[in-house]
């Protein structure tokens, strides 16, 4: 009996001390998982700034409510530098303003700690054009979504997620800013007027400044259609 309770005390040892082997792979796997998603997601991090296109692709007027509409392809660069699929937004109007958000990282006291010192992120936000109780608007970059240009691949990575989860958090929530050593998120929204023949250019300047510059489309370029 006594020599079956010992065989029976050192299996359960064994056991115990599998599950725990286990649970400790488990947990320094998880570890090192998570270390190489965040080193990805700083890499992509590295850009200074941002930039985007825009041109006027159709300007039509409506019989029906007597109005003039302006569409607009937005064709924006990854932080890599590579062009992201177009977007096209269509406004009742021509003076569209286009809002961006820089969030520093360099106090931000979350588990990538100093990889991210000096990091920031620059992202389109919106695209809008003012008009009192009919203001039109568009979102670019979705609220508790990775922005776009910024996410390591198509299918969905919960640490990424969590990751940018807590980015928005921090972004749009002053108590929660403050909390996490956060000075501040800085928003700006300039605006011109977007007119055909013109190639326009957007860039989130690295000290968060947004500009748009327009240059005449080239000549040779009017009244063609590219072939792909």
């Amino acid at each position: 009996m006594k020599k079956r309770s010992k065989i029976l005390i050192r299996l359960i040892i064994v056991l115990l001390c599998g599950a725990i082997g286990y649970q400790a792979y488990k947990i320094a796997a998880q570890y090192i998982y998570e270390n190489a998603i965040l080193k990805q997601i700083i890499t992509r991090l590295e850009a200074d700034s941002r930039a985007a296109e825009v041109l006027v692709t159709g300007v039509n007027y409506n019989e029906v409510d007597k109005k003039t509409y302006t569409t607009i392809k937005f064709l924006e660069y990854d932080s890599k530098g590579k062009p992201l699929e177009a977007k096209y937004f269509t406004f009742s109007g021509n003076i569209i303003q286009f809002q961006s958000l820089v969030v520093r990282f360099d106090d931000m006291r979350i588990r990538a700690g100093d990889q991210l010192k000096g990091k920031s992120a620059y992202l389109f936000w919106k695209v809008f054009v003012l008009n009192g109780k009919k203001t039109q608007e568009y979102e670019i970059a979705r609220i508790n979504q990775v922005p776009r240009g910024y996410q390591l691949e198509d299918r969905y990575n919960p640490v990424e997620a969590k990751f940018w989860r807590h980015f928005w958090e921090y972004a749009l929530d002053p108590k929660k800013a403050k909390l996490e050593g956060i000075k501040n998120a800085q928003i700006e929204a300039p605006g011109t007027m977007f007119v055909p023949g013109n190639l326009y250019t957007i860039k989130i300047e690295h000290d968060g400044g947004l500009r748009i510059d327009a240059l005449p489309l080239s000549q040779i370029l009017l009244g063609e259609q590219i072939p792909l």
